[in-house]
């Protein structure tokens, strides 16, 4: 009986401690967003003089990183128990797919990125930047983080505020945010520096409705006893 207690109280309590994983994700991934726009500079195809003066921002950057993308996965678990039921096979598959690419992208970019720096340290820094391989894989890391990734996280975006419009899983005005921002990452990638801020914003007000309404909201009575003849 005791055991039975302690797995309903778990299964209660997870929803409400796992919401704060979007917040997580948003505080990690704007700090991280904000330290390499103020340490490198706009134009993909500058002479990498940063790399002399701004590798330590960048560094902390690049290792909070990760811990972004982990926080991410934990969101996506928590907009999948909030939808619950009302989960349809379409978005479901695109909603999966758009996060997962986006992780995806996440961490190959900040892969590249940490070798560009490693690269730097280890050989001479006029060498790197005439091989071309410096402005190859700024390229890179440019077309992935301001291109690819926040493409996908503007169709994220669109299937989840078509899923909460239908299911009200959180307010239709967030909703409807949710499209105009993501409408913004589609179509204006490259013109605004700081466009892709709009994500993780939009992630943090998600997560804190979601954690507001958890921490509000009574738990639900025990489920039934199960049988323990029933095998």
């Amino acid at each position: 009986m005791t055991q039975e207690k302690n797995l309903t109280h778990n299964r209660l309590k997870t929803p409400r401690a796992a919401a704060v994983a979007g917040i997580v994700f948003s505080v990690l991934y704007i700090t991280s967003l904000v330290l390499v726009r103020l340490s490198v500079p706009a134009d993909p195809h500058d002479a990498g003089a940063w790399l002399a003066s701004g590798t330590k921002t960048v560094k902390l950057a690049l290792y909070l990183l990760p811990f972004a993308g982990i926080a991410f996965l934990w969101f996506i678990g928590v907009l999948r128990d909030r939808i619950g039921a009302y989960e349809d096979r379409f978005f479901a598959t695109v909603f999966l797919g758009s996060g997962l690419l986006f992780l995806a992208m996440l961490f190959a970019s900040g892969a590249v990125a940490a070798g560009i720096m490693i690269s730097y340290s280890a050989a001479t820094p006029d060498k790197l930047v005439e091989s071309g391989i410096y402005t190859f894989g700024r390229t890179v890391v440019y077309q992935i983080v301001n291109v690819y990734a926040m493409k996908m996280a503007g169709v994220f975006m669109i299937s989840i505020c078509t899923v909460a419009v239908r299911t009200k899983i959180f307010p239709q005005w967030i909703a409807f945010l949710g499209y105009a921002m993501a409408l913004l990452l589609l179509l204006s990638i490259g013109y605004f520096y700081w466009t892709p801020l709009a994500f993780p914003l939009w992630v943090l007000l998600v997560s804190s409705y979601i954690l507001l309404t958890n921490l509000r909201s009574k738990p639900n009575a025990a489920p039934p006893a199960v049988n323990p003849n029933i095998s």
